[in-house]
């Protein structure tokens, strides 16, 4: 079985902590990676605190990122426009 690698480029954000079964904290992070000397993508996934363990996770290039913030920005638009009436 080949090895995964992986190279965390850029922390962009915490999204939740949780503490696991074991009592151990798992950390659900943003973060800008480069898995198996890739293109970095943003990845959306649970960490230990040493970023030793992931947990599974979502990957997305910049075209997805991008098309995920626009859906996101208009679903709270949409929110808003609603809470207004």
């Amino acid at each position: 079985m080949d090895t995964i690698t992986f190279n965390i480029i850029k922390h962009l954000g915490i999204l939740s902590k949780r503490v696991d079964p074991n009592g151990e904290e798992r950390i659900k992070e943003v973060n800008l990676v480069s898995w198996n000397h890739k293109e970095p993508v943003i990845d959306i996934r649970e960490w230990d605190e040493d970023h030793n363990i992931a947990g599974r996770g979502l990957m997305l290039n910049m075209a997805e990122a991008e098309k995920l913030e626009r859906i996101l920005f208009f679903e709270r638009m949409h929110r808003t426009h609603d809470r207004e009436e």
